[in-house]
């Protein structure tokens, strides 16, 4: 029969406590080296995803109005209705009053961007009520004329960083970021 070994507690090497807090040292240093780093990344991810969604739900306005073949509008949540960051809703508006209420189809709502995503905006009609339509035929249009065209820009911007929805005459939408893309002006970044 063979012989069991055990090891003996005293055998067993282990670190010392010098040596823990060396490691710990190095720790510290390399995650306060990274972590500018790790937070810029965080918003530029967090950028990207808001535009990304306020991109997606300028596209779904758009597509609903196409499937309904009637006029589908996307206004900004708040008094007046002109700040993008606090969120929008996407709604046909029944009676005709430009502003989701009780006899109106709520189709979408999304709440605020995370802060301190703010936005501005240009579109071609400067005066209230701020807003995003498209008609029947996925053109953008103004509130009052569904065949006038209404286009401009949507910008949000986080600290340096901007992200742009640009709308068109015919009422296709892209995203772009300024410093990489071409034609991709819009309103300066707040102070």
């Amino acid at each position: 029969m063979k012989s069991r070994r055990h090891v003996d507690a005293a055998g067993a090497r282990g670190f010392s406590l010098l040596e823990l807090l060396a490691v710990l040292a190095m720790a510290v240093i390399v995650f306060a080296v990274g972590a500018p780093s790790l937070a810029a990344l965080v918003r530029a991810q967090q950028i990207r995803l808001a535009a990304g969604e306020l991109f997606d739900a300028i596209g779904m306005t758009r597509a609903q109005a196409m499937a309904r073949n009637e006029r589908v509008e996307m206004l900004a949540n708040g008094q007046p209705g002109n700040d993008w960051s606090l969120g929008w809703t996407v709604f046909v508006d029944r009676d005709g009053d430009h502003v989701p209420g009780a006899g109106d189809e709520i189709l979408a709502v999304h709440g605020p961007l995370p802060r301190p995503i703010a936005t501005a905006f240009t579109f071609t009609a400067a005066a209230p009520p701020y807003y995003i339509a498209y008609n029947g035929a996925g053109r953008s249009c103004s509130d009052t004329n569904s065949a006038a065209a209404r286009m401009g820009t949507v910008s949000l911007f986080d600290g340096p960083l901007v992200r742009r929805i640009k709308i068109n005459m015919l009422g296709r939408v892209r995203l772009c970021d300024p410093s990489r893309d071409s034609d991709c002006d819009g309103p300066d970044v707040p102070p």
